[in-house]
């Protein structure tokens, strides 16, 4: 099956270089000739796609929207698997299905990456041990789906995660969304200024994403932007819990929120996936 990736960024990228390490041949495309031309140069891309009537697979590595555009914009061929990496899946989703296709849609998120953006960026072993996020609905198609699963293994991905549009998006708000508006939160604090020689693992961990693309992940907000704004409005009542606890000067409460804290982390549920929640291991 002849395989294209649109959009060559750092996830674009480093998708090609995976299923080139895995024996697949891979041709690109991106919006801007810069990309495509370093992705030819290095050998990231075996060919330029002109149009991708002709490819059994086409990844869609670009922003939700302009994820969209393309897919609306574009022909493919009669039974192609289509799949965007968005970082959202209910919007693209619907969008996919506001029509008949000719081709069978499958949402992927991979769940790696970097807090670096550019093609010179992608790597061939991005993906190792990683989990593949994979929508599905009453409309997927069993085989299509399998096929992308056989791809998620030979790309390095230890996992595959199956769950409804809507279940993705309100799982991904909180662990991927409102961690990188934590992150970029708490960097705005002016005692950031001169802190060398007092930061260590804890600092770098909550730094460590806060530089990432705004206009990318702009759209990923707005596009959950109920999901998020649940998760950051929870976010806030327990700082005040422990706010009012410093400023009252009580003890035992701080030490009661603290434990509280340290007991749902601890209690193993983070490890036990939902009903409507399938982890599938590929390797």
């Amino acid at each position: 099956m002849r395989i294209c990736v649109a959009g060559l960024g750092i996830i674009g990228g480093s998708v090609c270089l995976a299923l080139k390490r895995a024996g697949y041949r891979v041709d690109g495309w991106n919006r801007s000739p810069k990309s495509m031309e370093y992705a030819l140069k290095n050998n990231i891309i075996d060919g330029v796609a002109q149009s991708f009537e002709s490819y059994g697979a086409v990844f869609v590595c670009l922003p939700p929207k302009a994820a969209v555009r393309f897919i609306d914009g574009n022909a493919f061929g009669d039974g192609a698997i289509v799949s965007d990496i968005c970082g959202i899946k209910g919007m693209i989703e619907k969008a996919v299905y506001s029509r008949e296709r000719n081709f069978r849609y499958i949402g992927c998120h991979p769940m790696a990456g970097k807090e670096v953006s550019g093609i010179e960026n992608a790597c061939a072993d991005l993906f190792d041990g990683a989990n593949m996020i994979f929508t599905r609905c009453n409309r997927t198609d069993a085989d299509a789906l399998e096929y992308m699963r056989m791809l998620a293994r030979d790309m390095g991905f230890a996992y595959s995660v199956e769950c409804s549009a809507a279940a993705h998006d309100k799982k991904i708000a909180y662990t991927s969304q409102l961690a990188h508006v934590v992150s970029n939160a708490y960097v705005k604090d002016g005692e950031i200024e001169g802190c060398i020689g007092f930061t260590g693992g804890s600092f770098q961990d909550m730094t460590r994403i806060a530089g990432v693309d705004e206009e990318v992940w702009t759209s990923l907000y707005l596009e959950n932007s109920k999901n998020l704004s649940g998760k950051i409005g929870a976010l806030i009542a327990s700082l005040e819990e422990i706010r009012s606890a410093l400023d009252s000067g009580d003890g035992a409460k701080l030490e009661e929120l603290l434990r509280d804290g340290r007991t749902r982390f601890s209690s193993g549920k983070i490890f036990q996936p939902q009903s409507d929640i399938s982890v599938i291991k590929l390797k």
